[in-house]
């Protein structure tokens, strides 16, 4: 996700915090993971940030009911852009949704294609996926048996859009299309929404003028800054030259 927004706002200044005392959320219930969101989003508000972008499925499944109401700035979420770019995507209304289990719990993608009722949707949990990413591992048999077990169910039901419930979901994009075929269009959440950030920013008159300076980002972690910047790179690449720790992580103990 950061990545995405990095690519299409090159002048923008980002601010990000990664919970990795916590990770990986997608398994934990959804009442813990909205606490957790809701206390790293109360930090990025208190930097005086112009907007706020919830950066995973799972915890904007958690929050995406009050996130709006609780913050004075913009807050832009992975699951509705996501949502609206299948449906427009879709030739036969055939949509499944891959995602962590607590997104699948949560019925949030469910909720969010209410608004197309032509629409039959296919939701699948995909655990193992982002242990798969997490460990560095993007091709091989093992994945890709893991992929056939989660993904042939969703050929069988004929879905031609497929999106990618979750920011790690776009690094396994080929194996993904190789199991789903070509004929199945991938919607990644992290691409849609920096188009939505950017249509954010030019809509309330806040983006930052390109000819300032090149912007400095800040990158924080809840666990060990060192460990953060050795999987982060392979999300971030050169924008991650240093992490810190973040400040109020020593009262945070992982669960």
């Amino acid at each position: 996700m950061a990545r995405a927004v990095l690519d299409q706002l090159p002048h923008e200044p980002v601010i990000y915090l990664g919970d990795t005392a916590r990770q990986p959320y997608g398994q934990k219930p959804i009442g813990e993971v909205r606490e957790y969101a809701l206390e790293c989003l109360d930090h990025l508000v208190d930097q005086g940030v112009k907007a706020l972008v919830i950066a995973c499925n799972s915890a904007s499944a958690a929050v995406l009911r009050d996130a709006r109401q609780r913050y004075p700035v913009p807050v832009v979420e992975v699951i509705h852009p996501a949502t609206r770019r299948a449906v427009a995507a879709s030739r036969t209304g055939q949509i499944g949704v891959i995602c962590t289990r607590a997104t699948a719990e949560s019925m949030a993608y469910e909720d969010a294609f209410t608004a197309a009722p032509h629409v039959t949707l296919h939701v699948q949990a995909c655990p193992q996926f982002v242990d798969f990413v997490e460990s560095g591992v993007t091709s091989g048999p093992e994945l890709l048996d893991v992929a056939h077990g989660y993904l042939d169910p969703l050929v069988s039901h004929g879905v031609d859009t497929l999106v990618l419930g979750c920011t790690h979901y776009p690094l396994l994009t080929g194996v993904l299309s190789y199991v789903m075929g070509d004929q199945v269009t991938l919607v990644s959440s992290a691409e849609e929404t920096a188009k939505d950030v950017y249509k954010l920013l030019v809509r309330n008159g806040i983006e930052r003028d390109p000819a300032l300076p090149t912007p400095a980002h800040r990158f924080l972690t809840t666990g060990q800054p060192e460990e953060f910047a050795r999987i982060g790179r392979r999300f971030l690449g050169p924008e991650l030259e240093s992490v810190s720790q973040f400040a109020q992580a020593t009262s945070w103990m992982p669960v």
